[in-house]
């Protein structure tokens, strides 16, 4: 029979978890997120466990799930970043109505709120397109 192990973050996990969440309520705060917003993006439905990790990051937890979605956080954020030099129009891009397919008028932030990882995903596949990144 064959095992899959599961991926596990490093015996540091501590530090990865601090850097991480920093980093998070970082773009967070730079997007002008609520915190319903962010908790979604995050896949959190604790509020007391969203403000824990906003307080003491370190002491998260993070799973597999948690890390997958920050890295599409964070790539996303980078992607802008490179797209819109202007970092006020790279800022509010997630938030504006887009026509292109994946958002069918609809704006980024909006799919990215549905509460799955795979609309993160979209939108980072979406923009890394957009890089010439496919």
């Amino acid at each position: 029979m064959l095992s899959v192990e599961r991926a596990q973050l490093p015996s540091d996990s501590a530090k990865v978890s601090k850097s991480a969440l920093r980093t998070y309520f970082n773009i967070v705060n730079t997007w002008k997120l609520n915190v319903d917003e962010a908790m979604t993006l995050l896949g959190l439905d604790s509020r007391s466990t969203y403000f824990k990790w906003k307080k003491n990051p370190e002491s998260a937890k993070l799973t597999s799930d948690k890390l997958e979605r920050l890295s599409y956080i964070f790539g996303i954020y980078k992607a802008l970043q490179i797209l819109l030099p202007n970092i006020d129009s790279a800022d509010q891009w997630i938030k504006r109505p887009n026509s292109a397919l994946p958002f069918q008028g609809k704006s980024a932030l909006e799919r990215m709120l549905t509460g799955h990882v795979a609309d993160l995903y979209v939108v980072r596949q979406y923009l890394d397109g957009q890089r010439g990144w496919s």
